[in-house]
């Protein structure tokens, strides 16, 4: 299937067209410029599609004799559920065991940002951010666990207000090694 640009005109358009089919009347004061902000706002939440990881991470991967865990922990993550296109929301954790390269610290949420910006699952969001940091630091092992809350659930469907859904990644050494995943997940407790 092959991607089709839609201008902003367009998105707006089909906005006006969805506010109408909902019984709203888009000339209304409050709506006469929703649809150009959902157009914007959209764009916004979906910029993970146009980030390049080569251009985020910049050559911020550095030689490095360092061989102990290193952890970014409590990353905020924002994303947008793909089935129901409402937001899910909370914390990711990542953790690498250096083979011979380290990264900037502000990279990984940069990383994160590039996956969770996108139309998501939580499970594959878990794995793109594990499978990048496997990519281009190539570690003896690394983790991820995130823990979000989703709309999509607590708004509409089974409408519970309390559930979290948790979901982690563990390659290499986080995934052979129970010490070294339990070193990982007691730290981020």
């Amino acid at each position: 299937m092959s991607k089709k640009s839609t201008t902003s005109e367009q998105v707006a358009s089909m906005v006006e067209t969805i506010l109408v089919e909902l019984g709203e009347d888009p000339g209304r004061e409050g709506l006469r410029r929703t649809p150009e902000r959902v157009d914007a706002s959209l764009r916004f939440l979906t910029r993970g599609y146009h980030l390049d990881i080569d251009k985020i991470i910049n050559g911020a991967v550095f030689d490095a004799e360092y061989d102990e865990m290193v952890i970014v922990k409590d990353i905020e993550v924002y994303s947008l559920c793909e089935h129901h296109m409402l937001p899910f929301y909370g914390k990711c954790h990542i953790a690498y065991l250096p083979k011979s390269k380290i990264i900037g610290l502000s990279k990984m949420p940069r990383i994160v940002d590039v996956f969770a910006r996108r139309l998501q699952v939580q499970e594959r969001l878990t794995t793109q951010i594990a499978a990048a940091i496997e990519k281009y630091l190539e570690p003896k092992g690394v983790g991820v666990v995130i823990e979000a809350y989703h709309l999509c659930m607590m708004m509409r469907g089974v409408q519970k207000q309390n559930s979290s859904t948790i979901t982690s990644c563990m390659l290499g050494r986080f995934k052979s090694d129970s010490k070294t995943r339990s070193e990982f997940l007691d730290f981020i407790k």
